[in-house]
């Protein structure tokens, strides 16, 4: 089961977020866009449930069930900005007329590969409180989550499935060739994870968002309207 929230009213943006994250990240910037918004819980986080194998695809095809039929826009940022990748392929079925990626860490480093292995192979973290283990939620979601909690046994734990580090490295080459409609990519010029040189050079049209970091979206919402005016002109047109 794959949770999801929405609003508004006009074309639809699916709106999925980054690992450790939750759907409710989006609320500032889901307020500007001029149409419906769906904002999902990715599979093994939040309130959305976990997958036996995490990789960009699966992650894609339990999306695309909770989408509606009919033409969509899809606006990602990190992990889920590779998935808005792949939905813009058209495997998962869903009609995709335009795709947004910010923030997608586009160079990888067998070190950091190994970390995240390593991560993906530990146990949930359980502390004695809620609020001990909403620190630690916010610390791997990268901003503060209201909903990245959830009751464990003997505590609480963040709301994020460890396993889902293992997704590793995406091909974000491959997905942009094999995406069947416009393809946005930006992030912040202040993001250690995406830089505006390897954004940049991984797509010379990319939109360098000013003044912003890793979760431009969250620091300031207004900050990623050039996608939102580029996704939607695609939508509508």
């Amino acid at each position: 089961m794959v949770h999801v929230s929405r609003g508004g009213d006009g074309p639809l943006l699916v709106l999925l977020h980054g690992l450790g994250a939750t759907g409710s990240v989006w609320r500032g910037a889901a307020r500007t866009w001029p149409g419906a918004w769906l904002a999902v819980d990715l599979p093994g986080h939040g309130r959305s449930a976990p997958l036996e194998r995490y990789t960009f695809g699966a992650l894609a095809e339990a999306v695309a069930t909770a989408v509606p039929a009919g033409p969509v826009a899809v606006l990602g940022h990190s992990l889920g900005g590779v998935v808005a990748l792949e939905l813009a392929g058209g495997s998962s079925g869903v009609d995709v007329r335009a795709a947004g990626a910010v923030g997608v860490k586009l160079r990888w480093t067998d070190d950091e590969l190994a970390r995240a292995a390593g991560l993906a192979a530990k146990p949930a973290r359980v502390l004695p409180t809620r609020e001990e283990a909403a620190a630690w939620a916010a610390r791997l979601a990268g901003v503060p989550l209201p909903d990245g909690v959830v009751e464990a046994d003997d505590g609480w734990r963040a709301a994020l499935d460890p396993a889902a580090f293992g997704v590793g490295a995406p091909d974000v080459d491959g997905l942009l060739a094999a995406a069947r409609c416009p393809v946005v990519l930006a992030a912040g010029e202040e993001d250690p994870m995406c830089p505006p040189e390897h954004l940049l050079a991984a797509d010379p049209g990319g939109i360098v968002l000013p003044g912003v970091g890793h979760n431009a979206h969250v620091e300031d919402p207004a900050s990623i309207t050039p996608v939102l005016e580029r996704l939607h002109h695609a939508l509508v047109a």
